[in-house]
């Protein structure tokens, strides 16, 4: 099997196994799923972890408002009532508005954090140095250990405008967020390998050959189709500043669809991070010990027996151990 080794510029992501004989096509969505299915798991995370300080997620036209404005505006949250933790809740409000702040008792809070921290370790990149393999029953074997957590703490559910429910649903909404630009649409995925793009059309074993135990690292990214026709434009006035010879309608739209929007990622470095700490510790003791050799000038030692250039001559002419005065 060859191991694939995935990142997302210099960082590490998750090691993948597949064959040769597979398309770029299948792998890329291979890879592309188990990528945003890593995210996925991260993003409800962090709202599970939300949710075990502060309890579920207000209705969006009462988040961010103080206590006094939604009396005078006379709102109330239907589901506070309905999605009441086991064992009860303990009161913690959210400074920032976002939850209702009836968050689950301490036993469970436990639940959830414990259950947290192994669904994360299942699919981290700390998998990579462990040399296991990640694979998407890994990933789905991760929601469904949060979900179940969730179900155990909140048994009538979550309020349906909840983003860990929305999680769960693939009802998600990104627009506008971080995590928005860190996930990677299927159709939008690229694969990179030695400076060289994986075509779509190509199997790997057209890159790599068809030795089985090949170990590479490939890199991941997003790209986008670069549009050579703007709206606003004339085909005749982008024609003139762009090309300088356009013959045909149809150059233009094979040019639209293999033109790429990132180009190639960096480069892998020639040294490792490893390798570099311990480079840097061998030059600094190197360092140090020339330090202490040109503050140790001292030359006494020239007057010692053993520094002496003529010591052989006056042993082989009896000239040692000669003591003036008498015996």
């Amino acid at each position: 099997m060859v191991q694939l080794h995935v990142k997302r510029g210099d960082e590490s992501q998750f090691l993948f196994s597949t064959t040769v004989d597979v398309s770029i096509e299948t792998l890329t969505q291979q890879i592309s799923a188990i990528y945003n299915g890593r995210l996925k798991v991260d993003r409800i995370c962090s709202e599970i972890r939300e949710l075990a300080d502060h309890g579920i997620t207000l209705p969006p036209n009462m988040q961010g408002l103080t206590d006094d404005q939604i009396m005078e505006l006379k709102l109330k949250d239907e589901w506070e009532e309905r999605c009441i933790p086991s064992g009860g809740a303990e009161f913690k409000k959210d400074e920032i508005g976002r939850r209702n702040g009836h968050a689950p008792n301490e036993k469970m809070k436990d639940v959830l954090r414990k259950t947290m921290e192994e669904a994360k370790a299942l699919i981290s990149n700390k998998q990579v140095k462990a040399n296991v393999c990640v694979t998407m029953d890994m990933v789905k074997e991760a929601l469904d250990q949060l979900r179940g957590a969730v179900m155990i703490v909140y048994p009538m559910g979550l309020p349906p405008h909840d983003p860990i429910k929305m999680e769960f649903e693939n009802q998600e909404d990104l627009t506008g967020t971080q995590a928005s630009l860190q996930v990677i649409p299927d159709e939008e995925a690229q694969l990179w390998w030695a400076s060289k793009e994986l075509q779509r059309s190509k199997k790997l074993q057209d890159y790599v050959g068809k030795n089985e135990k090949t170990k590479i690292i490939v890199k991941i990214q997003k790209f986008q189709l670069c549009s050579c026709l703007w709206r606003d434009r004339k085909l005749s006035d982008f024609i003139k500043k762009i090309f300088i010879c356009v013959p045909k309608m149809n150059e233009i739209r094979v040019w639209n669809e293999t033109r790429r929007g990132q180009g190639a990622p960096a480069r892998e470095p020639l040294v490792s991070e490893d390798e570099q700490k311990q480079m840097m510790l061998h030059y600094y003791k190197r360092q140090e010990e020339l330090k202490k050799l040109e503050e140790a000038d001292d030359d006494t030692h020239l007057q010692s027996n053993w520094s002496d250039r003529q010591a052989l001559k006056r042993q082989f002419q009896g000239l040692t151990n000669i003591k003036w005065g008498p015996r």
